[in-house]
């Protein structure tokens, strides 16, 4: 297929997804469908001209540039004076969401990251698509056992549907699209649907369009390979951490929303490093719950803003490292750490002869965690002056201006920790890009 077709066909996509809002509008009107119902059937027609991008375009440039243009549209729609009745399709529920947004941002992220192996991308997406919008359906229609996410409700009836959904959908799926055996594909497929139904559930602002898809491919992306015993040991993992949190979390000043999303940000981290790497975003919860114990700020779901952080910030440095081909993982633990960092400074207060003990404690943490990692991931240390940079800036950061982080703390604090990171890891990719080249020239 030549470049020019690709590109018509790309932006062809944006209308058909212009024309899809259109016609459920004007079907809204005449049948007096309902704004959520209407969001999930451009959610579901969506989902659906997706999970084809793969066979569509045989390149993957077109499928980026389509996402971009998307997005785009998506911003425009946002704009009552530029959109008109179309945008509301999407932006007439009463609640604050980022779906639309994050939906594209998702299946950019997942095309990306899945290397063109077509079970991380379908599944993930196939989930989303179905299970999603069938969940969202049956909680509105049949819906009477709610509980509360963030300043609205979700509804026990809609998990249950979400769940058997998934496992439908997962089985399908790894039966077609692996050769793995009975055994591991049902593990499999009831722990994705396990871990999907907990997301969906405690996911709010349309985050779940992110959560869900990245979670799910990550994780079949790790362990899709594994041993009957290695999955039977995460979904034990999976319980415990529910029990765990459950329990303690009020403890830390959580509310129950606040703990199970804990149990999934902890099991998601769990599941897909190794555990030497999940010490340092493990601390980020902790300080967290800690620095709203010591120092409340004024964001109304502070606790949730942290997960968010921390899955935003861990998704982008998987997808920079495959984008590379330089393992980030080293700098995804400086990001960790300049974020404990900052929030547990803000939690002393004016108590800081403890700062230095506590960066020492992180520097230290830092080392065994890299001390235990492999060769390939270590291609940038020592990193020493930069970690020390770091829990420097989040610092004297949250020294010199604490009322700054007042409101929007983590998203300011999770902002200062990336920095040097990713500056550095910059430079040190050009560099090494450079060595590579001359390597091969030499050769």
């Amino acid at each position: 297929m030549n470049i020019i077709l690709q590109i018509v066909l790309a932006f062809g996509s944006v209308g058909v997804l212009l024309a899809l809002m259109a016609v459920v509008r004007i079907l809204a009107g005449r049948a007096r469908i309902g704004p959520e119902v209407q969001r999930k059937l451009v959610h579901v027609g969506t989902g659906l001209y997706a999970l084809s991008l793969p066979w569509i375009f045989p390149d993957r440039w077109p499928v980026y540039m389509l996402i971009g243009v998307t997005l785009v549209a998506m911003i425009v729609l946002r704009i009552p004076r530029l959109s008109g009745s179309l945008g509301q399709t999407l932006h007439s529920v009463e609640r604050r969401s980022y779906g639309d947004f994050l939906l594209a941002i998702s299946v950019g992220l997942c095309f990306f990251l899945a290397e063109g192996v077509t079970l991380y991308y379908v599944l993930p997406i196939a989930v989303l698509t179905l299970a999603d919008a069938a969940a969202a359906l049956a909680g509105t229609a049949y819906g009477t056992r709610r509980f509360k996410v963030e300043d609205g409700h979700k509804s026990v009836e809609g998990t249950v549907v979400f769940f058997v959904v998934t496992l439908l959908v997962s089985l399908i799926c790894l039966m077609f699209l692996s050769d793995l055996p009975p055994p591991n594909i049902l593990a499999l497929a009831i722990m994705v649907a396990a871990f999907g139904a907990l997301v969906e559930a405690q996911s709010w602002r349309g985050f779940d369009n992110l959560f869900l898809p990245l979670g799910l491919l990550v994780f079949l992306s790790v362990h899709s390979q594994s041993s009957l015993s290695v999955l039977l040991g995460l979904a034990g993992l999976f319980i415990v951490s529910i029990v765990g949190f459950r329990i303690i979390g009020p403890r830390f000043g959580l509310t129950k929303h606040a703990a199970r999303v804990y149990v999934v940000a902890v099991f998601m981290i769990l599941a897909v490093v190794e555990v030497q790497n999940a010490i340092l975003p493990g601390l980020v919860l902790l300080a967290h719950a800690w620095c709203s114990i010591r120092a409340p700020g004024k964001d109304s779901y502070g606790d949730l803003d942290v997960v968010a952080a921390l899955a935003l910030f861990s998704f982008g440095w998987l997808a920079v490292g495959n984008a590379t081909g330089w393992n980030a993982v080293q700098f995804y633990g400086l990001t960790a750490m300049g974020l404990v960092m900052g929030l547990c400074t803000l939690a002393l207060g004016r108590q800081l002869i403890w700062v230095p003990v506590i960066a020492a404690g992180l520097l230290a943490v830092r080392g065994v965690a890299t001390s235990l990692n492999v060769t390939t991931t270590l291609w940038a240390e020592p990193l020493w002056l930069l970690a020390s940079a770091c829990l420097v800036v989040s610092a004297a950061a949250a020294i010199a201006v604490p009322h700054l982080f007042g409101r929007d703390r983590v998203l300011k604090l999770t902002f200062l920790s990336m920095i040097l990171p990713v500056g550095y890891y910059a430079i040190a990719v050009m560099q090494q890009g450079g060595v590579r080249a001359a390597s091969g020239a030499g050769l």
